[in-house]
């Protein structure tokens, strides 16, 4: 494969370390976890140390695992910072979006770095449009870019449906965060790659277009 920067190092040891801390501190665990109502009760920090806890070895391995194969796609586009602002900001963004559809649910609660990653995926789709990626159980590689829509019209169906115990407001706030900081950093993308500009913020304007119809 290829080396990690010390900036995807230094991210993923956090995830690990404090995933870790609260496998085996369930006090830990829930002090610090994504909770409306802890959130609304002044608890701010949970919307990004919820991104740092995941439920188990599994889930924790899949996000490190999807990080480590755009992190340098990011880095190498930008620089170490920045691909550590969009981690950041896409991590706050997924928080918000969830805070924004679950706002009247008190009792519900999040875990994990899925907010952040999908947002790096998104940047990397964005900086390089003609990436293809292999999936399971389909023999030809994907373009980058059908690969993102669709997964945030899957999470859009997830969403409505409350598909599985899964934070779908969180990956689409993640990939919203991603997109967006990522045409803040390079804007010649409106006018090098408008189509896969325009491609990719189509789920984003079916997303608020459904809640400003009630349907989500």
């Amino acid at each position: 494969m290829y080396n990690l920067h010390i900036a995807t190092i230094a991210i993923i040891a956090a995830n690990v370390l404090v995933s870790l801390r609260g496998f085996n501190d369930v006090s830990f665990f829930e002090r610090y976890k994504f909770s409306i109502g802890g959130i609304k009760a002044g608890q701010q920090e949970r919307t990004i140390t919820s991104g740092f806890l995941h439920v188990d070895i599994s889930h924790l391995f899949f996000n490190m695992f999807t990080l480590y194969f755009f992190a340098n796609v990011v880095i190498k586009g930008f620089s170490a910072s920045k691909f550590i602002i969009i981690y950041f900001i896409s991590l706050l963004g997924g928080s918000l979006l969830a805070l924004f559809f679950h706002k009247n649910e008190p009792y519900y609660s999040a875990v994990g770095a899925s907010g952040a990653v999908t947002g790096i995926l998104y940047a990397a789709i964005l900086l390089n449009p003609d990436m293809h990626l292999g999936i399971m159980f389909i023999p030809i590689p994907v373009p980058a870019y059908v690969l993102g829509i669709g997964y945030l019209l899957y999470s859009i169906y997830g969403m409505k449906s409350r598909l599985g115990n899964i934070g779908h407001s969180a990956h689409f706030g993640g990939a919203i965060g991603g997109y967006a900081t990522t045409l803040l950093f390079k804007p010649e993308l409106f006018v090098t790659d408008t189509w896969i500009v325009v491609l990719l913020a189509i789920p984003i304007i079916i997303l608020f277009v459904l809640e400003k119809m009630g349907k989500v």
